[in-house]
């Protein structure tokens, strides 16, 4: 059945004795052995934040309650929170212990049969009205049509599983969705796929190792629902970005088994999952959405939060709308402190009780707005959530966008965070897919100017903030958008599935078909499809910065054609694990990337580049120094970089031809070397070829050249030298 409201009004319960103990509006949620509160027997302290409502109680079922039952009214019991401090409903209950259904509901101070100790005093309790959850609740179930918040004891045996503490400078993201990325996997079993356990089943441990990412971002597996609109038209919100529960893993990717089982056993298994990729060295970073909640806007269905207080937890315009951001019905007021606290405490609980090791924030600028509604750098939030010291040593990734007025604030973020660099995005694909389209038409492309910025860390984007390379978290694909595959294979989205109309998803995507609309057998527009590809895998991994791969990216997936596939969960989302030859190149070819990403990242100082201590030499055609009308020049589409550091380890020469044609160019002439020197200590002799994104470059692997020697590069192709 599907949740659509909580109900109103309609389920007596008994009334369970509750004595006046004293209780503390801290901390939130459900605690036991609050210090300073009277002990009582079976106990707990309850505190809610609700400021829209006079006065609360809580309806629960006794422990261990039956996991696939429905309450009636002979299994609640009801209690009353009667302290009120600064909006915050607390007291003690008894009997509201791990496995108990409960749910919070609105309570009138005159209501017959209950009093201030909690004694009856008449016959019968009221019927109940509107069932809310707790926003601070352990885990939330589904019974008979109604959400409950339920209690799940936290203890695991984590058998000394440490985090890995990748630094920035070595993470290699890995952006993946726990069902796509298993659900058609062969060496998984099918009881497994689609499934915390399948993600950390070895033949998928064994592969992103073999990959060599060093951290997987997950899409939102906080507790969610599909919008009221998709389950009409028979779909699915897949991405998962409408939360029902900040607290709560999403029951729906475990297994069957541990569904049944019960909200214990669901956590496990996503602790379970998290340990064996600790255990394999890949971090577990997760895409969170504080920014709004599954409650939509005006008219949707009240779960939590609306219920609680509406004009508190949302944020409002002058006239008592909603002021929404986020383009989904709602934005949370983050200036109100308890909804900063609630965040806050939610990534608390997922550092600690889960050992997440980092957060994607989605349209984090939302969050990020004061009291005006502008964005603001020193918001209460960023301070909170870097000062924090359970949260020291995550990674905390901004997306630094919303969709309110000024709602852009790429680089803007400040110390102690890094942003998605749309920016970076944007370059990439134009230099290498939408200006080989014009190209290809008659038209010109741009210069190598920008695409220096985007190799170099985006250097003049981040300065403004104090912050360094490592700010920038470089992609070009993501799960919102045409995969790396469609990206050079179509030139207009095709969202006919979604079921709107084809009017849904972005359509300016900088892409370039190669000739052919979609799908087609013609051999050259495969390979030149195949070939840019790999331009754009291999600027992604060679760029400063730290690299984000889309999952499937590296193995050539297409969702045909589809740029907005957030209510496809289906073969149109999943990963398809049965690959042509053109494919495992693509897949030979990032891993290899990545290893010379790692290998040139050893053999230099720990600190490199999150200090200026590199270099970052340009060089021309002629294998000169670019010149002003080198960077202007839109015909002049060679670029070469030589990187590295005095007295590094490693110094890598890459090649850039972002033309038609191929062209002779000189490596860099020996006296622009001065002063560049190789492990040993002497002067820069010898080229040696590593790598060509060309479909004929492989077989020159290994060829050697000496500074000034003339070489070629093949049309839209990339070659790395190791110097």
């Amino acid at each position: 059945m599907s949740v659509t409201s909580q109900p109103t009004g309609s389920i007596p319960v008994q009334l369970r004795h509750v004595s006046g103990h004293r209780s503390r509006p801290f901390p939130l949620g459900v605690a036991e052995s609050v210090p300073g509160v009277a002990e009582v027997a079976g106990a707990v302290n309850l505190a809610v934040y609700a400021p829209g409502i006079t006065a609360l109680d809580v309806v629960f079922t006794d422990p261990g309650f039956p996991a696939d039952a429905v309450p009636s009214a002979e299994d609640l019991h009801r209690a009353p929170l009667f302290d009120v401090t600064d909006h915050v409903h607390h007291g003690t209950v008894p009997g509201l212990g791990h496995g108990s259904l409960y749910a919070l509901v609105a309570r009138d101070r005159r209501l017959s049969g209950v009093s201030r100790t909690g004694r009856k005093t008449s016959g019968k309790v009221k019927a109940l009205p509107q069932l809310l959850l707790d926003p601070y609740g352990d885990a939330v179930v589904e019974r008979g049509g109604v959400y409950w918040s339920t209690r799940v004891a936290g203890d695991f045996d984590w058998n000394g599983a440490a985090k890995p503490h990748i630094p920035l400078r070595d993470t290699i993201i890995y952006e993946a969705h726990v069902i796509g990325q298993t659900r058609l996997h062969p060496g998984i079993p099918e009881e497994l796929r689609g499934t915390y356990a399948g993600l950390a089943h070895p033949a998928m441990l064994e592969y992103l190792t073999y990959l060599g990412v060093t951290a997987v971002e997950l899409l939102p597996v906080h507790h969610h629902r599909d919008e009221d609109h998709l389950q009409a038209a028979g779909l699915q919100n897949y991405w998962g970005y409408n939360t029902v529960s900040f607290f709560a893993p999403h029951p729906g990717y475990a297994t069957a088994a541990a569904q049944a089982a019960g909200p214990r056993a669901v956590q496990d298994e996503f602790k379970g999952m998290v340990k064996l990729l600790h255990e394999a060295g890949i971090e577990v970073l997760l895409d969170v959405v504080y920014n709004h909640t599954a409650e939509e806007g005006p008219g949707g269905p009240t779960f939590c939060w609306r219920g609680l207080g509406d004009e508190h937890y949302y944020r409002h315009d002058a006239a008592g709308r909603y002021l929404d951001t986020t383009g989904c019905g709602n934005a949370l007021n983050f200036d109100d402190p308890q909804v900063v606290r609630m965040t806050v405490d939610s990534l608390r609980r997922w550092v600690t009780d889960f050992q997440i090791d980092g957060f994607r924030f989605d349209l984090a600028v939302t969050m990020c707005r004061d009291g005006a509604h502008h964005y603001t750098h020193r918001h209460p939030f960023l301070v909170a959530a870097q000062a924090d010291p359970v949260l020291a040593g995550t990674k905390l990734i901004a997306e630094p966008w919303d969709v309110g007025i000024g709602g852009w604030q790429t680089g803007r973020f400040p110390a102690g965070w890094s942003d998605w660099n749309d920016r970076f995005r944007d370059v990439v694909r134009d230099f290498w897919v939408a200006d080989r389209g014009a190209m290809e038409h008659g038209g010109q492309g741009g210069s190598t100017a920008r695409l220096a910025d985007s190799l170099s860390g985006s250097a003049a984007l981040f300065e403004s903030s104090g912050r360094s390379a490592l700010a920038s978290i470089n992609l070009v694909t993501a799960h919102d958008g045409f995969t790396l595959a469609d990206l050079v294979a179509y030139n207009e989205k095709h969202n006919e599935a979604n079921g709107e109309d084809n009017r849904d998803g972005n359509s300016h995507n900088r892409s370039y078909n190669h000739g052919t609309e979609g799908p087609t057998g013609d051999a050259e527009i495969l390979e030149a499809r195949a070939q840019t590809a790999r331009n754009v895998m291999a600027t992604l991994l060679l760029s400063l910065g730290v690299p984000m791969i889309t999952a499937g990216d590296e193995l050539g997936r297409s969702q045909g054609g589809n740029n907005n596939a957030y209510c496809q969960n289906n073969e149109i989302s999943w990963t398809e694990w049965d690959l042509d030859s053109r494919q495992q190149r693509m897949l030979s070819t990032t891993r290899r990337l990545i290893a010379i990403r790692k290998e040139f990242l050893a053999g230099q100082p720990y600190s490199y580049p999150a200090r200026d201590l590199g270099y970052l030499r340009w060089f021309n055609s002629s294998g000169r120094p670019m010149t002003e009308q080198d960077w202007t020049d839109p015909h002049q589409r060679l670029l070469q970089l030589l990187i590295g550091v005095p007295g590094g380890r490693s110094t890598g020469l890459i090649v850039f031809n972002g033309g038609l044609e191929t062209v002779p160019f000189r490596l860099p002439v020996p006296e622009e070397l001065r002063g560049i020197s190789t492990e040993q200590g002497s002067a820069v002799h010898t080229f040696t070829l590593q790598l060509s994104t060309s479909h004929r470059g492989d077989p020159r692997r290994g060829a050697l050249f000496a500074p000034g020697e003339n070489d070629t590069i093949e049309a839209n192709s990339i070659t790395l030298y190791d110097v």
